[in-house]
């Protein structure tokens, strides 16, 4: 289990756990994607949702707080996680990859998860802070 939890704090260096659900995040600036010049920068994130429960949950919304380098926070939400719902069984995971423009090269992003549990009840799991950080230097 050790070697598991180094592999994936190494692969998703950001994670919270909430009621037994961890939600895990890798984040990739994306410099092809980006134009500087133009005040566009571009990072890709995967996140990875994890079910240690004894009962599967269903992801039914997102809500995203996007802060820039300048400090405004920008609030974005809605159903699902790139156009599904997902069930996650026990002991299963889920993956998705989406990205977040910014027009400054700093900023972090951080939400919630709105999972709906067996008996009907939602609980929310949160995603942990990560930065959105260009790297300096030549292009």
């Amino acid at each position: 289990m050790t070697n598991t939890h180094h592999l994936m704090s190494a692969l998703f260096p950001y994670a919270e756990t909430t009621q037994d659900v961890t939600v895990r995040v890798a984040v990739t600036f994306r410099p092809e994607e980006s134009d500087p010049d133009l005040g566009k920068w571009f990072w890709v994130y995967n996140i990875r949702i994890e079910n240690d429960r004894d009962e599967p949950v269903q992801l039914l919304m997102r809500r995203w707080t996007i802060a820039d380098g300048r400090g405004a926070l920008f609030k974005r939400e809605g159903r699902g996680v790139v156009g599904e719902e997902p069930v996650i069984q026990p002991g299963g995971v889920y993956d998705y990859v989406s990205g977040c423009p910014l027009s400054t090269p700093t900023g972090w992003m951080e939400g919630v998860y709105s999972m709906l549990q067996a008996g009907g009840d939602i609980f929310e799991a949160r995603i942990p802070r990560f930065p959105l950080i260009a790297p300096v230097g030549p292009n």
